[in-house]
C-alpha cells in the first residue's frame, strides 16, 4: 500500500472508499464484460455516482441465499436493476407466488 493511500484512508475516508469503489467496478468489468447482469443492456461508465444507468456491484448469490462478498460473487448491475429493500429469500419468492396463485383462482372463481 503506498504512503499516500494511508494517509487518505484516514484523512479522506471518503475519497478512499470511492477510490477503492472505482478500482472493484474496474475488475468486475474486466471480467465480465459492460453489460448489466439482470437486464443484459449496456451500463454506461461515464455518468456520476448513483446515476441510475451507471454501473453499481451487486451480488450474484446474496447473503440471505448462501451469497459472500467474494470476488466471485459480484456483478455489474445498473442502479436501476437492484431491487432496493426487497425481500429476495427464496421464501419471500414462494409465498408472492401463492399470493398470486390465490387471487388468481379467487377471480375466476368469482366469474364463474
Amino acid at each position: 500500500m503506498e504512503q499516500g493511500s494511508v494517509i487518505t484512508k484516514y484523512l479522506a475516508p471518503w475519497k478512499y472508499r470511492r477510490e477503492q469503489n472505482a478500482r472493484r467496478v474496474a475488475e468486475i468489468r474486466n471480467l465480465s464484460g459492460d453489460l448489466c447482469s439482470r437486464c443484459r443492456r449496456p451500463i454506461r461508465f461515464d455518468l456520476p455516482d448513483g446515476h441510475d444507468q451507471g454501473p453499481k456491484i451487486d451480488h450474484v448469490l446474496h447473503a440471505v441465499n448462501g451469497g459472500s462478498d467474494e470476488f466471485q460473487n459480484l456483478c455489474l448491475t445498473h442502479g436501476r436493476c437492484i431491487p432496493v429493500g426487497a425481500d429476495n429469500t427464496v421464501e419471500a419468492r414462494e409465498r408472492t407466488r401463492r399470493k398470486n396463485e390465490a387471487e388468481l383462482f379467487g377471480r375466476s372463481k368469482r366469474r364463474a
